[in-house]
């Protein structure tokens, strides 16, 4: 299937790997001070950031480009449609799921030190959960019925049909064996409101990757994905029942 696949230019494919994220980031940071002042956390600007930024970039890009080519949306501009069995999307999430949790673990150590490189962020820009009591529980239950909503089950799917269903089958053949990893790292350069986090979460998302491109599935993607991120949400979710 791959090979009938139109291959970007590596020039291309850096630009539209890392062209959202700057822009998430960018809006991201101007708003952080922002929220805060208005008693939120300031995850509350990375979802507005989302909702306003990303969600429009990434999915009317591939509206546009299934527009403009006259292809279907799901099939021809977004790939990896391979059907699977119900069990084996049980087993391969939860197999992304652990060793992506595992390796976030082990590579803890690199987010530490990359985190003491960027200290020179100011604390208001820092991502900030609102889990410090500092908050009140009204603008907490708001932020994260917002979060469950966009960071984790719709923000994640459109990353995952732009990233793993458009920009991965199309990155240049040259690459080789580099493919997943080259990915998983402009992924992870992608995420420019945490730096600290690019060792970390460019090794942390290969088992995703890999086993996307190897099953030729963006389904098993989405839905890992959408689990992982709700770690965060189910935290902050038991933070305020006990407020």
């Amino acid at each position: 299937m791959s090979n009938s696949i139109e291959k970007h230019s590596l020039a291309k494919s850096i630009f539209l790997h890392l062209l959202p994220g700057v822009l998430v980031g960018l809006y991201y940071f101007l708003l952080a001070p922002i929220v805060k002042q208005y008693g939120f956390p300031n995850v509350m600007a990375l979802i507005i950031s989302g909702i306003f930024v990303l969600l429009p970039i990434e999915l009317g890009f591939l509206m546009y480009q299934s527009r403009k080519k006259r292809e279907k949306f799901i099939g021809e501009i977004v790939k990896y449609q391979k059907p699977l069995k119900i069990w084996q999307y049980i087993l391969w999430v939860a197999v992304i799921f652990i060793l992506t949790g595992l390796l976030f673990k082990a590579f803890g150590f690199a987010s530490e030190f990359l985190m003491q490189r960027f200290s020179w962020i100011p604390s208001t820009h820092m991502l900030d959960m609102g889990l410090n009591g500092e908050y009140p529980k009204t603008n907490l239950i708001i932020t994260y019925t917002l979060f469950f909503l966009f960071m984790v089950l719709i923000l994640p799917a459109v990353e995952e049909l732009y990233f793993r269903g458009y920009l991965l089958p199309r990155m240049p053949n040259k690459l080789r064996g580099w493919v997943v990893p080259i990915h998983s790292a402009l992924f992870a350069l992608y995420h420019t409101w945490t730096p600290w986090l690019f060792i970390t979460r460019t090794v942390g998302v290969l088992p995703l990757i890999y086993l996307v491109k190897r099953k030729e599935n963006i389904y098993i993607g989405i839905i890992a994905h959408c689990i992982i991120n709700s770690i965060d949400f189910i935290i902050g979710l038991v933070f305020i029942m006990n407020q």
